[in-house]
């Protein structure tokens, strides 16, 4: 199957055990390779439904997903809201795929998708976290790190993660 098969919508609220089984996935499958075993329980415990702002979009929250056949392959979830950051500046919360579809595109139709909302809500440029995992990807799509962070997930327990910047053309 091709990008172009590819269907990429809002989320809506029928989506959100979807979107967490997909994140949940994703973060045993791919996860597990940069986290020791706790990093990921504590990392899954903050996978749930409830977590996905998907009726938010007009506080400037965005939830995508992609389909392929009718399935969920994958999320993305924009924060265009200035909330702690320069104005010119919106978040790329997360990008997530099922493991049994990764380096198929999907992930790069997604963040190409909420790089268009961002731009086109005036945003000069996004910022994420990146896990471990996910580095060599955005950085493949054009994000250059600027610091090591740690994100945390539960009480003495944090996952290292690179805090990385896209600049937006006006294109």
């Amino acid at each position: 199957m091709s990008v172009t098969e590819v269907r990429v919508r809002e989320a809506t609220p029928a989506d959100a055990e979807t979107i967490a089984a997909v994140h949940a996935a994703a973060v045993r499958e791919l996860g597990g390779g940069d986290y020791d075993d706790r990093q990921v329980r504590a990392w899954l415990e903050n996978v749930h439904p409830e977590r996905y702002p998907i009726e938010e979009t007009d506080a400037g929250i965005h939830v995508l997903v992609a389909e392929r056949t009718d399935r969920l392959a994958g999320f993305g979830w924009l924060d265009c809201d200035s909330s702690g950051r320069d104005e010119s500046v919106g978040e790329i919360v997360a990008v997530y795929v099922r493991p049994d579809v990764v380096r198929e595109g999907i992930g790069s139709v997604l963040l190409d998708r909420l790089e268009g909302i961002a731009r086109d809500a005036g945003l000069e440029a996004v910022v994420l976290v990146a896990s471990k995992h996910a580095i060599d990807f955005y950085r493949r799509q054009g994000y250059e790190g600027e610091e090591t962070v740690g994100l945390e997930m539960a009480d003495d327990v944090s996952l290292a993660g690179l805090r990385m910047r896209k600049r937006l053309s006006s294109s």
